[in-house]
């Protein structure tokens, strides 16, 4: 089914999306990969503050290619989030409500979105170009130095992805292969 919703989520949103579901988010995003994740850890045990409220936002594990003239953001394809799952656990119960990747997820990651009733959504894999036309604009707003893998926020128009693993742990990845194998 078809969802367009509106980024930061709220619990009802978040509670109502079921895997499968193919989604259009519009609104403000973030990104961050490893490095700023680490970092991010870092900050959490250090006592320091986080580069954006974690409250109902949404994290894209996505570190753009430039930008070409004209445009707010290169090739914005999502990366492996499997990279970010020790950070995961931590970053979801301090409200954070949604994520989008590619790939599967640790089983701790999974206990972390049903505690807190996240979703984790899948974006297509190679399709960085067309992904980036959703992308309205960007901005760097957190470790600079870490050139693709700085956090930004991005406002994003219909952006599509599909609920991986929804806030009941209902799972995609897994769903998908017993439906289409034969036993």
């Amino acid at each position: 089914m078809d969802k367009y919703i509106s980024v930061p989520l709220d619990d009802a949103v978040a509670a109502s999306l079921e895997a499968g579901d193919y989604v259009y988010l519009t609104g403000t995003i973030y990104t961050a990969r490893d490095a700023a994740h680490k970092r991010m850890s870092e900050a959490l045990a250090e006592g320091r503050s986080l580069p954006f409220e974690m409250k109902n936002n949404v994290i894209y594990y996505m570190g753009p290619s430039p930008a070409r003239t004209g445009r707010p953001i290169g090739s914005a394809g999502p990366t492996t989030s499997t990279r970010m799952d020790k950070y995961t656990p931590a970053l979801l119960d301090l409200g954070l409500k949604g994520m989008i990747g590619k790939g599967k997820r640790t089983q701790e990651v999974r206990e972390a979105v049903v505690r807190n009733g996240a979703v984790y959504f899948a974006a297509v894999g190679g399709a960085g170009a067309l992904l980036s036309r959703s992308i309205i604009s960007s901005q760097v707003i957190a470790y600079d130095d870490l050139g693709t893998e700085a956090v930004r926020k991005l406002e994003v128009k219909d952006f599509p992805v599909i609920v991986v693993m929804d806030a009941r742990g209902n799972d995609l990845y897994e769903t998908a292969v017993r439906k289409y194998c034969k036993e």
